[in-house]
């Protein structure tokens, strides 16, 4: 007969169902619950009755924990909570995996073993963070079905895997891919977030028609194949894609948000929200929240308890899915929203995932601008290796728009010149860099840059060649550089997480195969992040701005290691016209290889490309300060580097 024991519970049983030996223990905290029930179906019994003999045990810290022999494997549960405003079946806050059915938000917790997935990635090393070169991707529609029915899951995305591999980036950065509650989400709405969003998952035989791709790409990298029964765990299929991702050389970086819960939260009988069951009203004795609201229901971080719930999501991504760092959405809410204890959590959440991991990287989303969230706790800051900014991405996007309005238009190079300094970091590296985002392009919030560099044909050579020099800044500047998807090859519409109703906002792939303009710009980008990955330069802390001439809308830059030189310049324009003879300073005598053109790639590979035919030599004449010049030629709206290798 089941029956709930205390065999081997301690205080320090991890909270959630966790199998152990011939069966789970269960720990849950609901301090003002009256009675906290198991209940399911274990080894084949259908126990969903709250019964005394599958009650947890209280401890003196509103704890409530036990043992159940029996309970196996992918076994469904939930907890039953008797509370003095409610009684009824609450989800568990740290379940691993949700069923499909019941439907959610009805949803059952699965029991399961972490595991069960056989890791790969044993030899696997996380990218230095200042040769991170970061994607950005919204799963449910990046390389799903078109038809909007539903959305893309982890193994659709193997569809366009090697995409992602060609591109040579080394990092991916998709949304939010944990619950919510609509199949279809940005993903800022979570409401169960130890738990990968379902509709992202595949069952049964569902997996099937994906076992042959999924083996192929792992045979690729010598390692052995995945039996269906492996694939059909859900949360395998997500482990799979990171194991994937360390085969070859790219790094994940997961999207979390601890600032809000999914506004539709409090509308869930069974979730996190009054868990204990407490009489509803006054939200801020909901026991996780606040009557704070920030699109959504604020965490209460006041209290040790809530905090450490999301720090132990934290770092629960990081041990048993292999993430190589998280990306924490509007830390600045939860400072904002929580005096001291926000502060306090982000310092507490970045150390605990450094204890985990120190090689995990992460990243803040802390608006206005505040290069004190990545110094190091001991002295005060948030702990974070890495934030977010906004200086390239405003003043870049504002002149390309103002080139869009003609030649004599004025463009504030300056601006760019001194958001490429990254001033008031401790480190230059420590800054994301980026044009487009998820919330730049988003439907109704702003255009992509072929329609921002010309509003009338998104194909234009003006809207090309401008695009061009917009990613270009992005790759040669100090920082992580971030791409959003479809920037690469040349997506000029807006994207939207809901293709039912904007079924024309879905990455157009189709065109990618037919328009050379398109397939142009992926080549580009390609090559360009091939020259980023291979200049040392790019990826280090020196930087002088050689000239802003707004006059003839030429920016040029020197790029350097520290102690180590490995220099390139940086030169673009948004200049329409060809530049010749201009005389540009330069820091070091002799020849210098013309690494990059960005003219080359228009018409690709272009005929009558201007540029300096593979070098330029210097000439004992300073300029801009520096002790050399040489005299080059800059293509209209292009972007060049030169190096000296």
């Amino acid at each position: 007969m089941m029956k709930i024991t205390q065999e081997g519970v301690t205080r320090d049983t991890p909270l959630g169902a966790n199998l152990r030996g011939p069966g789970a223990t269960f720990r849950v905290w609901a301090p003002r619950a009256r009675a906290v029930h198991v209940v399911g179906q274990f080894a084949g019994v259908s126990a969903w009755q709250p019964r005394d003999d599958l009650r947890l045990v209280r401890d003196g810290n509103g704890y409530w924990s036990g043992f159940l022999d029996g309970a196996a494997e992918g076994d469904p549960y939930k907890f039953y909570v008797v509370g003095a405003g409610s009684s009824g079946y609450k989800r568990d806050p740290y379940a691993r995996e949700l069923s499909s059915v019941p439907a959610y938000p009805l949803s059952n917790c699965v029991i399961r073993d972490p595991a069960s997935y056989p890791w790969h990635d044993v030899h696997w090393r996380t990218p230095p963070f200042n040769e991170l070169i970061v994607y950005q991707f919204h799963l449910g529609t990046y390389g799903g079905h078109d038809d909007g029915e539903r959305p893309g899951t982890f193994l659709d995305l193997l569809e366009r895997f090697d995409h992602l591999v060609k591109l040579g980036v080394n990092a991916i950065e998709p949304l939010p891919i944990v619950e919510f509650n609509a199949p279809r989400s940005m993903g800022y709405d979570g409401s169960d977030i130890y738990s990968p969003e379902m509709d992202y998952t595949l069952e049964g035989d569902e997996v099937r028609p994906h076992l042959p791709r999924v083996n192929e790409l792992l045979a690729r990298c010598g390692c052995a194949p995945l039996t269906q029964q492996q694939l059909a765990v859900p949360i395998n299929q997500f482990k799979l894609l990171v194991d994937l991702c360390h085969l070859h050389g790219i790094a994940v970086l997961l999207d979390v948000v601890y600032n809000h819960a999914g506004s539709d939260i409090g509308s869930q009988e069974e979730s996190l929200w009054f868990f204990d069951r407490w009489p509803q009203g006054d939200p801020n004795e909901s026991l996780y929240f606040t009557r704070e609201s920030h699109v959504g229901p604020v965490f209460a971080f006041w209290k040790r308890e809530v905090r450490q719930f999301l720090i132990d999501n934290a770092a629960f991504f990081v041990n048993e899915y292999h993430v190589d760092g998280l990306r924490y959405d509007q830390t600045s809410v939860i400072v904002a929203q929580n005096a001291n204890d926000g502060w306090r959590f982000c310092q507490d959440c970045t150390a605990t995932v450094r204890f985990a991991d120190d090689s995990a990287c992460q990243i803040a989303e802390y608006w206005p601008v505040d290069p004190w969230v990545t110094a190091p706790a001991a002295r005060g800051g948030a702990g974070f290796d890495a934030a977010w900014t906004d200086g390239i991405r405003t003043s870049v996007r504002d002149a390309i728009r103002a080139a869009s309005s003609g030649r004599e238009q004025f463009l504030d190079l300056g601006r760019i010149a001194h958001a490429l300094a990254m001033t008031g970091f401790e480190r230059k590296w420590k800054a994301v860099q980026y044009v487009e985002s998820h919330d730049e392009v988003y439907r109704d919030r702003g255009w992509r840059l072929p329609r921002l560099a010309d509003p009338s044909d998104a194909r234009s050579w003006y809207a090309r060649s401008r695009a061009r020099v917009a990613s270009a800044l992005v790759m040669t500047a100090p920082g992580i550089p971030m791409i959003f998807m479809g920037q690469e090859f040349l997506e000029h519409r807006q994207w939207s997480d809901d293709p039912a109703h904007y079924p024309d906002l879905l990455l157009d792939w189709q065109s990618l195969e037919t328009d050379p303009a398109m397939s142009d710009h992926l080549q580009f980008f390609q090559d360009l992040v091939r020259t980023r990955k291979r200049l040392p330069a790019l990826c280090g802390e020196g930087l002088r701005i050689i000239v802003a001439d707004e006059y003839n809308r030429v920016l040029a830059f020197q790029r350097w290691v520290e102690g180590a030189g490995e220099d390139c310049v940086v030169v673009a324009t948004l200049n329409e016209s060809t530049l010749y003879g201009y005389r540009i300073g330069m820091p070091q005598p002799g020849r210098w290889v013309e690494t990059f053109n960005s003219d080359y790639y228009d018409h690709y590979p272009n005929p009558a490309v201007a540029g300096n035919g593979g070098s330029i030599h210097t000439a004992n004449e300073g300029n801009h300060g520096l002790p050399y010049s040489a005299s080059i030629t800059i293509p209209g709206n292009a972007a060049l580097i030169f190096s000296r290798r």
